[in-house]
């Protein structure tokens, strides 16, 4: 679980809640018939963007913004040399036996590419697809939730603006102006919070965890193609440690040493 999303999702409501009780009560603040306009609105007019099927792919995605792990980057540099100095003194056929013990798909299939003796070239053009394929859908993903974001807040407008309307047909009665204006109001406050609570904040982790884990599957095949090339270790664990920032190559380091 991603306890950044949770700890941010449990603060910007919370503190949210804490203010409108500090002034006035909830209750005030809810109404059904603005949430359905932001809400239903969003929806539809997402639908009309983005075929139904990108957008249930993305709903499913989604939970990747909550339950996620994100992959160490140092343990599989470690591994990799490892590989490669074992291919080295034993030849490629013996990292069969490894293949198993890796829990990386992507991993293990550019060692058995290796194994069943697939060309370098190939293996690294077969995986540079799979890996702009995944950008790709990725990206999908995390530009219906912006499209989101960016509909809500008008969403909320265009319910304000029907508000506004049904309480200037009601100008006769002054002191129904006040409640009128307040519901027309709620529209506005419901997009915009979708918007930049909800819907943006997950485009943007969906985008950063699409990032990271790009990084990694272009890390393993860099190291993939250096050992069915034939690459000294030493050499294939500095072309590695290129991809990661300075703190982390450390700490590879010292996992090293140890």
């Amino acid at each position: 679980m991603d306890i950044a999303t949770i700890i941010g999702l449990v603060a910007a409501f919370g503190l949210m809640v804490m203010a409108i009780l500090s002034g006035s009560g909830l209750k005030i603040f809810i109404d059904i018939p603005s949430f359905l306009i932001v809400v239903g609105g969003t929806i539809g007019v997402t639908l009309v963007n983005f075929p139904l099927k990108e957008v249930i792919r993305a709903i499913s995605v989604a939970k990747n913004a909550f339950f996620n792990k994100l992959e160490s980057p140092v343990e599989y540099i470690s591994t990799i040399v490892k590989l490669a100095d074992k291919a080295r003194k034993e030849g490629i056929l013996s990292l069969e036996s490894e293949i198993g013990n890796i829990n990386n798909e992507f991993f293990a299939k550019g060692i058995q590419m290796l194994v069943d003796g697939i060309d370098p070239n190939v293996i690294e053009e077969t995986l540079d697809k799979e890996i702009e394929y995944l950008k790709e859908r990725h990206k999908s993903g995390a530009e219906i939730f912006g499209a989101m974001g960016a509909v809500a807040p008008a969403m909320g407008m265009i319910g304000t603006l029907i508000g506004l309307v049904q309480m200037l047909q009601n100008m006769s009665d002054p002191s129904s102006i006040g409640p009128a204006m307040a519901v027309a109001l709620i529209t506005t406050l419901y997009g915009a919070i979708l918007a930049n609570v909800i819907f943006l904040p997950i485009s943007g982790k969906l985008q950063t965890l699409s990032s990271h884990e790009c990084l990694i599957k272009e890390m393993l095949l860099e190291g993939i193609i250096s050992i069915g090339q034939g690459l000294n270790p030493r050499i294939i664990e500095g072309k590695l440690l290129a991809f990661i920032e300075p703190k982390l190559r450390e700490l590879a380091k010292a996992s090293k040493g140890a």
